[in-house]
């Protein structure tokens, strides 16, 4: 995959933007408060200063030893740094102009449609069961799916927890990624993931449709039956959560999703990039 398509891919990270006040009021709250109301940097300089700060945060909010460990192991990322600047300023560019969202459009759905295709024969039941239960169209979610992950072909390589701790600790939007590092190191203090198997894109999102740690907490369902919530292994469990999240945003059983229409302004809970909404909203009318 190249770093461009990675680079976008990733943006979903905004949709956290959305999160409900009800959910992330305890989470935010404890990341705003005391010593987080804190100094950022920039740099790696006080990156190990942040960490005992912030385990201490951590541990008072229930994280267990080993979530304090996986926070402990946490090292900056530059890369992590520099993927962020590169992103802020992809997307920009590719709202401002006519010309620049064609563009977008044609890297981001090149050779999709086929495949996306079929996804859709092959899960028939699955994406019934789904509109049924959450009415959320099953081309929305396919498309959602591939333009995240290429169908969980790829889900990232990076550190999610040096990620995290790494975009909590700069300056940029460290109190909006705090949220997610406490709730990824919930994730892990509770077993939902291995510290070792939690990988993803280059702000930390997880899983075949690439959910922020908070998000995952909140809106993961099993869709497979198995009693479990894996948004990495299992498809059902991830095209589930994505519908879930839609539905518990404002989604409106089955209706239209152009823009001008409320279904087309809940994607903005998924992604913040008005480029990236007019993406889903065209590829997946194509696909009807």
């Amino acid at each position: 995959m190249t770093g461009l398509h990675q680079m976008m891919r990733s943006c979903h990270l905004s949709v956290a933007a959305a999160l409900t006040a009800a959910a992330n009021a305890t989470l935010t709250a404890a990341t705003s408060s005391g010593a987080h109301a804190q100094r950022c940097s920039n740099t790696v300089a006080g990156f190990e200063d942040f960490k005992a700060r912030f385990a201490r945060t951590a541990s008072q909010n229930g994280i267990g030893n080993r979530g304090l460990r996986a926070l402990a192991s946490a090292r900056y990322s530059h890369t992590v740094i520099k993927f962020d600047r590169r992103q802020a300023r992809y997307f920009k560019r590719a709202g401002r102009a006519t010309g620049n969202f064609k563009r977008f459009y044609a890297k981001k759905t090149s050779g999709l449609g086929p495949r996306a295709q079929r996804r859709l024969a092959r899960n028939r039941r699955l994406f019934d069961s789904l509109e049924k239960r959450y009415g959320v169209q099953r081309e929305i979610l396919v498309t959602i799916w591939g333009l995240e992950t290429n169908f969980g072909g790829y889900t990232g390589k990076l550190d999610a927890i040096n990620s995290l701790a790494t975009l909590s600790h700069d300056c940029r939007r460290g109190q909006f990624f705090r949220t997610h590092l406490l709730a990824a190191l919930k994730i892990i203090d509770r077993g939902w993931i291995a510290r070792a198997n939690m990988k993803g894109a280059g702000h930390g999102e997880i899983g075949q449709t690439q959910f922020m740690a908070a998000n995952y907490l909140k809106y993961a369902v099993d869709g497979n039956g198995d009693g479990r919530r894996d948004l990495v292994k299992s498809a059902a469990d991830a095209l589930a959560s994505t519908a879930n999240f839609l539905r518990r945003n404002g989604w409106r059983p089955m209706a239209d999703y152009q823009p001008g229409s409320n279904n087309f302004a809940v994607l903005n809970a998924w992604n913040e990039s008005t480029a990236y909404q007019r993406t889903i909203a065209r590829f997946a009318a194509g696909l009807q």
